[in-house]
Formats: structure tokens, sequence, C-alpha cells
């Protein structure tokens, strides 16, 4: 098939990579050079989620290709006035080409519109999952909290440890642990800590030990600890 990748960013790169090693003829192109398509099955727009409208209007419709986008909360009326037209946007962190390129084979895959999709989809060894609209913002949410929040909470790690004179690293194969109890526990049944056994003392021993900056962090995952602590006790009682 062959495919042209709008979008020469950490995403588009790692599309274009994946679907070349997976057979595909995949060029890639800045979305300045729409106006050099090629001859594509598919036009696979790789840009930010605001210029999708913008640059799916720079690319002439023809029944001979799909465009298709890979933005996760957004919907098929961003492609205009297109005739064929797709999402595939993939639960699967990015971070660099090489690494998204992997990745992006077996991953799981939000998908909508023409049936070519799918077959893409299936030859990157993909799993596809059609949503509603009314689903696909929630969808996209939960993978931005999935991923790029708990790199944010691994941030707080980082100063938290760093303000007590040691290193992000140190803490690792902890957080590495958790992540796993989850998996094989559950939510309710991996949390542990002062949250989990309602430690007041503690927590507050905590709060005067840490650097201001981080205390409404810190206090925002405690509430979230507690939660999940006050439903485990309830399911127990139930």
């Amino acid at each position: 098939m062959n495919i042209t990748v709008v979008g020469a960013g950490r995403a588009g790169s790692s599309f274009a990579l994946a679907l070349g090693r997976a057979g595909h003829h995949a060029r890639l192109i800045h979305h300045k050079e729409v106006s050099h398509l090629g001859q594509p099955d598919l036009v696979l727009l790789a840009v930010p989620d605001d210029a999708i409208r913008i640059v799916s209007r720079e690319i002439a419709p023809s029944e001979h290709y799909v465009v298709a986008h890979i933005a996760g909360s957004r919907g098929l009326g961003e492609l205009g006035a297109h005739r064929r037209v797709g999402l595939m946007h993939p639960l699967a962190a990015l971070p660099t080409a090489e690494i998204g390129a992997d990745r992006l084979f077996g991953a799981l895959y939000s998908v909508s519109g023409d049936e070519l999709i799918d077959a893409v989809v299936a030859s990157l060894s993909g799993r596809a999952l059609r949503l509603s609209d009314e689903q696909r913002v929630a969808y996209h949410a939960t993978a931005c909290v999935a991923a790029n929040h708990l790199v944010a909470l691994m941030g707080h790690v980082q100063v938290l440890a760093e303000s007590a004179g040691l290193s992000l690293e140190d803490f690792l194969a902890l957080s590495h642990q958790a992540l796993a109890d989850v998996e094989l526990l559950g939510v309710a049944n991996a949390l542990t800590g002062p949250a989990s056994r309602a430690d007041m003392a503690t927590i507050d021993a905590h709060l005067a030990a840490i650097p201001a900056s981080q205390r409404a962090t810190y206090v925002a995952m405690a509430n979230a600890a507690f939660e999940i602590a006050e439903q485990r006790r309830l399911a127990s009682l139930a």
C-alpha cells in the first residue's frame, strides 16, 4: 500500500518507520508539502490536533485515497469534505521514531471510517477498537492520564528525591513494583502506604519535610489514595 504520512514529528516519524517495516511504501513529508502527495492509497495526518482541519483543507479530495488522522480525541468531522476518511489513534507512547515504531506493532488502535484503516491496523498486527463520538474524548483523557500524567508524577518523585539528597533512579524499582502490583492485584489491593491506613501523622510529617512547591501535588495524590482506600473499606463490608 502507498501511504503518505504528513507531519515529520515524533508521531509521524514513528508511523512512517513502522509502516515501512510492515511492507508498505511509506513517504514522510512536512505539512507544507501536501501539494506533493504522490499517488497514495492513504494520506495519514500526524499533525497537531488543531492543525488537522487546516491541513486537510489543503489536500484535494479524491476517490483514489483515504485521508485519515491519528488524533485520539478528534473525530471524522475534522477531515471536512474528503470523500473517504478515517482515523487511527494508537494506544502507545511514541517518544522517538525507533521506540515508537516498535510500539506501533501489536498496539490497540481507536479506529473509525473507511475500512482501509482496518487493513492498515491489521498489517501492524494491531487490534482495532471502534468508539462512539461520545466515548472518544473520555478515552483520550484516560490515555493522557495513563501515560503523560504518569510521567509528570515521576517528575514529582524526582524533585522529592533530589530534595532528600537522592535521585529518581533510587525509586524507580519501587515504582515498577507498584505498577506490577496493580496489574497482578488490581488498584485497590495494590495500594499501600500512610493514606491506605489513614495515618495522618505521617502525612503531616511528609508535608512539613518536602519542598513547598510540591505540597499541592502530594495532597492531590494523597486525597486520591484516601478515596481508593475508602472504596476498598466499603467493599470489604459489603
